[in-house]
């Protein structure tokens, strides 16, 4: 398996491509229709990620050591967002994300071109994936 940062190099790398926003508009909601659909007993209250302008839901399973992330939005460049981010954090340790440094917003220039309500909504779902990461670190710390 890749590391985070191998992810998101490889990220980096699929948006330099475009020069041009409204293809890389295109590439974001690309990743989103890949996303595979959640389950509607997942769209639940607990799930909701507050903070986002669009409806979000991230279901979080914790097996063998790894946090493994779900999501949808009813927002197309949202649930593109998702899929990135999931891409990079699904399927690794609770350290691994804890550790994790995420930089490919920056670099691919997400951070500029998203606005204020969707930037405010993707920190919102980082920062509930590294709630998640801590919270079962603390709980497979207590069962050792």
């Amino acid at each position: 398996m890749q590391s985070i940062d191998q992810v998101q190099e490889e990220i980096i790398e699929e948006f330099a491509v475009f020069d041009d926003w409204m293809d890389k508009y295109a590439l974001i909601i690309e990743q989103g229709n890949s996303l595979d659909k959640l389950d509607d007993a997942y769209k639940t209250p607990n799930n909701i990620i507050e903070g986002c302008q669009s409806r979000v839901w991230l279901q979080t399973d914790f097996e063998k050591g790894r946090l493994h992330f779900r999501a949808e939005s009813d927002a197309v460049i949202v649930k593109g967002l998702l899929a990135l981010v999931l891409r990079v954090f699904s399927g690794r340790t609770p350290d691994e994300i804890i550790e994790s440094n995420l930089y490919f917003l920056k670099e691919v220039g997400l951070t500029e071109h998203l606005s204020p309500t969707r930037s405010n909504g993707l920190l919102a779902v980082i920062k509930q994936i590294k709630f998640y990461a801590i919270a079962y670190k603390a709980k497979e710390d207590q069962s050792i």
